[in-house]
């Protein structure tokens, strides 16, 4: 076997060694990125919070359970005005996707000839 033959032993340890050096180092640095603390990854979202207009009152701070439950009890619709904080002005809640993602999660009214 000549040394310049890519199957030479030496060729094939100093590969074997050049391997086993970029496996331990990419070992190394993924150990090293899994341990960092990423400044402001441990913050957890605020809940969302929503004012809506009733009778020409702003009634809120409401979370979604609390809003979710005024819609099941017809109390707004989606022409009640709404506003939450990144808002500029109050909107109809059919402008607001946030507020109309509840609406369209909030069942009917079960039919009065239900079967019990």
């Amino acid at each position: 076997m000549d040394d310049n033959d890519f199957f030479s032993v030496n060729r094939l340890v100093d590969f074997g060694m050049s391997m086993a050096l970029a496996t331990q180092m990419t070992r190394t640095m993924n150990t090293v990125m899994g341990n960092m603390n990423v400044p402001g990854s441990s913050v957890k979202p605020m809940p969302h919070i929503y004012y809506v207009a009733i009778n020409n009152k702003s009634i809120g701070p409401l979370n979604e359970s609390e809003l979710s439950q005024l819609i099941g009890q017809k109390k707004i619709n989606k022409d009640t005005l709404a506003w939450m904080p990144g808002m500029k002005d109050w909107q109809p809640i059919e402008n607001v996707p946030a507020i109309l993602r509840l609406v369209a999660l909030t069942p009917p009214e079960l039919p009065k000839n239900t079967v019990k």
